[in-house]
């Protein structure tokens, strides 16, 4: 499988670090242009190459792993959504109170992200637990709770898929609308440290 992002900070070079070795390749992209990653390009290795956010988008899963301010620009970066599968990794922080999803009572974050990509098939991911609870990416890694939400079913099963092949444990936690308001930043699955073993015990 081929996956793109659209960022290229510690979320996007987590994921990369899972996933590239079990033979997937990955395509990098952020503001500056592809040669201000060629550094980061050779520290993951084979597999992983810079490209245009365009070129990103044009990958079987595209990831959105850029901080708020910068999701609506990021989004904007690629014409046309149509049918791409998104996986929105984001975390909305709002002005006054990081514990809360702030003034969108009737939008949950992922549901505005689709809005900014019309025609995308969004699915939340990545984004429940800071990124240093899944930098571990040896065979003996915790089989952490990674929640997953999304409206589109065709859509969500290969990102399960990604994150069971990886050594960690997806959820399905419904439409972007229920599974989204429930990991969210502010929701109450967000922060919560699980592993599978866990999650049928407790």
């Amino acid at each position: 499988m081929k996956i793109g992002f659209l960022g290229a900070g510690q979320v996007a070079q987590t994921i990369a670090r899972h996933v590239l070795p079990l033979g997937h390749e990955v395509v990098l992209s952020n503001t500056r242009g592809p040669q201000s990653l060629q550094v980061l390009v050779k520290e993951l290795g084979a597999g992983t190459s810079a490209g245009t956010p365009q070129q990103a988008a044009e990958q079987d899963i595209v990831v959105l792993a850029v901080m708020w301010p910068a999701v609506q620009a990021a989004l904007s970066s690629v014409p046309d959504w149509s049918g791409r599968i998104l996986v929105d990794a984001t975390n909305r922080l709002p002005r006054s109170n990081t514990l809360s999803p702030g003034d969108l009572p009737e939008r949950t974050s992922s549901e505005i992200v689709a809005d900014l990509a019309p025609g995308a098939r969004v699915v939340k991911a990545f984004n429940s637990v800071p990124m240093a609870w899944i930098a571990d990416t040896s065979s003996s890694k915790p089989n952490t709770v990674l929640f997953v939400s999304g409206d589109d079913q065709h859509a969500k099963q290969p990102v399960l898929d990604l994150v069971q092949e990886s050594g960690l444990c997806g959820i399905d936690l419904g439409s972007l609308r229920t599974g989204g308001g429930l990991q969210q930043l502010g929701g109450p699955l967000a922060g919560i440290r699980l592993t599978a073993g866990e999650r049928f015990t407790s």
